[in-house]
């Protein structure tokens, strides 16, 4: 896929964001946990083959701790096999993911630690 179509696909992933993406990036945003930087429905290209790229869009991306956070709702329990694949092909690439659950956020403090735990046990 050229980088064109890629930036239209994440422009209107950020657009349509689901209920939960947005209550946790009101959390995420702006530097408010620990003074990271995190950004919402950012592509990880892990191949290329001349004008083609391959990625993934993580929900949330920490580039600091090349940290994936993804938010597991109903539809995940449905395509496991492929979530492994990613993540595996992911992790391959040097990246962290971290999974939360839709129904985790009803704990956010509890969320929010879970996230800051990844940087704390480097």
């Amino acid at each position: 896929m050229q980088y064109l179509e890629i930036r239209e696909i994440v422009r209107n992933l950020r657009k349509n964001m689901t209920a939960s993406e947005k209550l946790l990036w009101q959390e995420l945003r702006n530097r408010k946990l620990d003074g990271k930087k995190f950004n919402r429905q950012h592509p990880i290209f892990y191949d290329s083959n001349n004008n083609d790229h391959f990625f993934y869009v993580a929900d949330f991306y920490c580039h600091e701790y090349k940290l994936i956070v993804e938010l597991d709702g109903p539809v995940h329990d449905l395509q496991k096999e492929r979530d492994d694949e990613r993540d595996l092909t992911l992790q391959e690439s040097g990246f962290k993911v971290l999974h939360i659950r839709n129904e985790e956020l009803e704990n956010m403090e509890k969320v929010k630690n879970k996230i800051k735990n990844v940087w704390s046990d480097k």
